[in-house]
């Protein structure tokens, strides 16, 4: 059985478009590309270098192969180059037959069905870099098992979100944290069940409070009528 991991730089407002630099992804207007570099240092390095001691395949939106596949094949003297050269990548594309870095295998059509199969078959953990169209559809289906979220200190106002309006509810747990000098945290959570809820209300409600959620009740029935 693998597990599918996504490690994500994602700022304060969780934002997680283009953090490497400029013109890695300037859709929709994005003015801000670049934003996790100046909080890289050499614990988030550490933390990204234990990521890749392990045994891993590669899972990729086409945005985000289309990144790597142009840059890391000619990073000859990084040994992530190598690295990711050498592992199995696993792409959601329209386009599989422009899929051309060696070691890609297309997903197919059926995306979740697919990572289903791959998730009940034996190999290494597959883990999510960028991706964020893929990553949408992913929690839209409860797929991914763990994330680990590198939160950079900054505040974007704009950009493409990683938890989308289709994410499905779910309690995670925090497995373990780091905190850079930098003021980056580094937050690991894996899945835990089911959202629970609680009521920090009186007993026994006061009757302005019960005429609150009476208000609230009629505008929610005048909504649904308009």
């Amino acid at each position: 059985m693998r597990t599918i991991n996504a490690t994500v730089f994602v700022s304060l407002d969780g934002v997680m478009q283009a953090p490497g630099g400029p013109q890695e992804d300037p859709t929709g207007g994005f003015q801000h590309e670049g934003w996790a570099a100046p909080h890289f240092d050499e614990a988030v390095g550490g933390v990204m270098g234990k990521l890749f001691e392990r045994p891993f395949d590669l899972l990729l939106g086409r945005r985000t192969y289309d990144i790597f596949a142009a840059h890391w094949p000619y990073a000859k003297d990084d040994p992530i180059g190598p690295l990711f050269d050498g592992v199995t990548k696993f792409v959601a594309t329209h386009e599989p037959e422009s899929l051309t870095w060696q070691n890609t295998t297309w997903l197919g059509e059926d995306v979740p069905a697919s990572l289903r199969a791959l998730k009940r078959s034996d190999g290494p953990d597959l883990l999510i870099q960028g991706s964020s169209q893929l990553i949408q559809q992913l929690l839209a289906h409860d797929l991914i098992d763990r994330f680990q979220l590198i939160v950079m200190p900054t505040v974007l106002g704009s950009g493409k979100k990683l938890f989308g309006s289709g994410t499905l509810p779910a309690a995670l747990k925090l497995t373990d944290s780091l905190i850079t000098p930098k003021g980056v945290i580094v937050a690991s959570y894996e899945r835990d069940g089911e959202v629970e809820t609680g009521d920090f209300g009186l007993e026994n409600p006061s009757e302005a409070e019960l005429e609150r959620r009476r208000g609230l009740a009629e505008m929610e029935r005048k909504l649904k009528s308009a």
